[in-house]
């Protein structure tokens, strides 16, 4: 696979720019565990796995944990959070919205905030379905970025989506995620849902370094532009931050959320 994507860009940077730590994703991990009824033989599988920050606690603790991304820097990264790569662990670089396993291969599988990047949600909820083991468990997570991030990305977005070309493309994902139901798509197939928040907590960060990841362009919206314009945008908003918090030290608290929906074919 050739084509590259931003994680590429970002992958370096990936967990830093983001508000999942390594403690909550172990508590979460515990979450899990409980909910799946895991053994030490349950098998898991995250296409979109990233940088492992979802499942790195599992496979430190044995669990087989298989991941399929579409960004080798992405995975390299994970490989690099481990001495070496166990044997319990499989990592597959490829089309995430492709799953290349036979039928009935795992007990878990599961998706943070990616279904929305797949090109047929409905193909995808069927190939889940299908590498499912009977009475496997889908669990569809995300993480819910804290309101006082998403107010400044706002600020952000709101900047940017006055420069031509940059409208439609500043739009945020949620009216896309609003129209996937994944529910209503799994019910007549005999699934039965619950939906739970596996773990709340406060995320802080100063205003200048929440700016810095926008320079850095951690994001997708950051590089849906050209370069030209994507500088005028942070310099436009790195004024905007100075004269509408006063500081780019005050620091900005709110709580975050990892949602978790859970199917389970009956």
């Amino acid at each position: 696979m050739k084509k590259s994507n931003y994680y590429d860009y970002i992958a370096q940077i990936y967990d830093q720019t983001r508000w999942l730590t390594e403690s909550v994703a172990e508590e979460v991990a515990d979450f899990i565990l409980k909910r799946t009824c895991a053994t030490p033989e349950t098998s898991f599988l995250e296409p979109g796995v990233g940088t492992g920050l979802n499942v790195i606690p599992l496979v430190k603790r044995g669990y087989s944990v298989t991941g399929i991304d579409a960004s080798q820097e992405m995975l390299d990264q994970f490989r690099q959070k481990l001495n070496v790569t166990p044997s319990n662990l499989n990592l597959i670089h490829g089309d995430a919205s492709q799953l290349p396993f036979p039928d009935n291969s795992f007990d878990v599988v599961l998706t943070v905030h990616m279904i929305h990047t797949v090109s047929d949600w409905r193909v995808f909820l069927d190939n889940i379905d299908r590498v499912l083991k009977p009475r496997g468990f889908y669990l569809n997570c995300q993480w819910i970025t804290p309101p006082a991030r998403r107010e400044f990305e706002g600020y952000f977005r709101d900047i940017l989506s006055k420069y031509k070309g940059a409208k439609q493309e500043s739009q945020s994902i949620d009216t896309v995620i609003h129209k996937i139901d994944v529910e209503g798509y799994l019910q007549p197939k005999g699934y039965v849902s619950n939906y739970l928040v596996a773990r709340e907590w406060t995320v802080s960060n100063t205003v200048e370094e929440l700016l810095s990841f926008f320079k850095a362009r951690a994001y997708g919206l950051c590089w849906r532009v050209s370069d030209e314009i994507f500088h005028q945008v942070i310099n436009e908003f790195e004024e905007f931050c100075i004269r509408h918090y006063g500081s780019l030290k005050i620091t900005l608290s709110s709580d975050a959320k990892f949602e978790i929906w859970i199917y389970r074919a009956v």
